[in-house]
């Protein structure tokens, strides 16, 4: 029994740390040296004949004891593979969170990304389209410059014979006028220089306005028979100082009446040489683009070049520049024989012989083209003329009508005994519209030589519809003044023409 009781002792270490692993733990064989150790034992504990019977029975109990053992350790071993197995299924799921939760994000950044790729892109076409913008302008500028640098070469062959006044000069011109052409003094001032020397004498002492004071009153005091002689004599002051005046007017309007065709005439004549400066400058810088016509046949490839094509290709695959391909292709055709360039010789001098055919069709073609056209042309230019023919006979004869209405009318006058205008009779005014149209027809005029007479007209209208009220006021004043003068001078007038008729009678 002691030495059954050994038995299980000395198989127990093998079991040591096995317990972890999944597969089934087996019973282990013992070594050669404890085998004989059991052995020896077993020879001193009993007998040879008795020994065997308790072997079998020990070793039965130890195969018991060895399978009791293993089912323990199975135990154990399941219950630990089932915790291990549900902390690794949590430990995999949170990781899968983490992931899903990274792929989140990074789809969020791939989307913000492509946004702001998108942003860029359409920024950087704008930017490209500004440039673009900008380029044109500077090539438009850079034209622009050049024309003007032109216009400084332009040297006009006119002359000017009046020669254009400055506003200095006009200035001196009206203070000249003023200060020869003296206004007549009133009555009051031709009697106050008669009776100033008298009153000075009475009245030593007195200041002068003192002196004008007294004779004021003195004034007041005159009858109207001593007052007629110095009224009279400053109508007839007046009378001639009228006359000067109207009769300087009259051939200051006509000097400028006269300026203002001669600047006309000249205007347009600098804007003729103007022009045709402008069209002889742009033939010498911008040299004229031949346009290809699409119909013409096109020029055949000589030998050389269909050699060149055919080797292109290959050398092309080679990847090599098309400088290399020529410089290759340009020594191989050197070093070919006339045997070698034959075939490449033939081919060209077929294309060739194909494309003198295709031009002689084709310059049959362009000469059917032009003898039309120019028959076109003839037959145009004869309706023109006829349509011409045509206004210049309906302006004759509507200025053969208006010569003849004038004469009728005429005639009609004279069998009538109607009188004739007086040309010195005093002219009406004019409006405070037609003053203000004679001055905003010049500065038209100036701005826009050669302009046409109704959008003269036109602009003039325009014009005067936007002008403020103190504007038209200060028109209107100048129309008033001219009235004032208009009336005074036909009252001058009609007294002239009544003295001249009783002394005529």
């Amino acid at each position: 029994m002691a030495a059954i009781a050994e038995i299980p002792v000395i198989a127990e270490p093998a079991k040591t740390k096995k317990g972890r692993s999944k597969k089934a733990l087996q019973p282990k064989n013992p070594p050669a040296s404890e085998a004989n150790i059991i052995a020896g034992a077993l020879s001193e504990a009993s007998p040879a004949a008795a020994t065997l019977p308790e072997i079998s029975a020990g070793k039965e109990n130890h195969e018991s004891l060895s399978h009791s053992n293993t089912k323990k350790t199975k135990k154990g071993a399941s219950k630990g593979g089932k915790k291990q197995q549900a902390a690794e299924v949590s430990s995999f799921e949170k990781e899968l969170q983490e992931m899903q939760e990274k792929l989140e994000k990074l789809r969020i950044e791939k989307e913000q990304t492509e946004e702001t790729l998108k942003a860029k892109e359409e920024s950087l076409k704008q930017k490209e389209e500004e440039i673009e913008t900008k380029d044109r302008e500077q090539e438009k500028l850079k034209g622009e410059l050049k024309k003007l640098q032109k216009m400084k070469e332009f040297k006009p062959t006119m002359t000017f014979s009046f020669g254009v006044a400055t506003k200095d000069q006009e200035k001196e011109k009206k203070d000249k006028k003023k200060s020869t052409t003296k206004r007549p003094s009133p009555p009051y001032t031709l009697w106050c220089k008669d009776q100033w020397n008298e009153m000075k004498k009475a009245n030593p002492e007195a200041d002068f306005k003192e002196m004008s004071n007294l004779l004021a009153t003195k004034w007041k005091t005159i009858t109207a028979e001593e007052k007629k002689p110095y009224e009279e004599k400053y109508q007839t002051e007046k009378e001639a100082y009228l006359k000067i005046v109207g009769h300087e007017k009259r051939e200051h309007e006509a000097m400028r009446l006269l300026e203002d065709e001669h600047k006309q005439k000249t205007a347009m004549e600098l804007l003729d040489q103007y022009l045709q400066f402008i069209q002889e400058s742009e033939k010498e810088t911008k040299k004229p683009k031949k346009e290809k016509d699409p119909l013409k046949p096109k020029q055949p490839m000589s030998a050389y070049f269909i050699f060149s094509n055919e080797r292109r290709a290959a050398l092309a695959a080679e990847t090599k520049n098309v400088l290399e391909i020529a410089k290759i292709t340009g020594e191989e055709w050197k070093n070919m024989t006339d045997k070698q360039k034959a075939p490449y010789e033939k081919i060209a001098l077929k294309n060739k012989e194909k494309y003198m055919k295709e031009m002689e069709v084709y310059k049959q073609k362009i000469e059917e083209e032009s003898a039309s056209l120019k028959k076109e042309e003839e037959e145009f230019m004869k309706l023109q003329k006829q349509e011409a023919m045509q206004l210049l006979k309906k302006k004759e004869k509507t200025e053969t009508l208006i010569k003849k209405t004038k004469e009728d009318r005429q005639k009609q006058k004279k069998e009538k005994g109607e009188k004739i205008v007086d040309p010195n009779k005093p002219k009406k005014p004019a409006s405070s519209y037609i003053l203000f149209s004679k001055e905003a027809r010049k500065n038209i005029a100036e701005e826009r030589p050669g302009i046409n007479n109704s959008t003269v007209n036109s602009l003039i209208s325009l014009k005067w519809k936007e002008l403020s009220d103190e504007e038209r006021q200060m028109w209107n004043g100048k129309a008033a003044e001219a009235m004032d003068a208009y009336k005074k001078e036909l009252e001058a007038y009609n007294k002239k023409v009544v003295a001249e008729e009783a002394q005529k009678s």
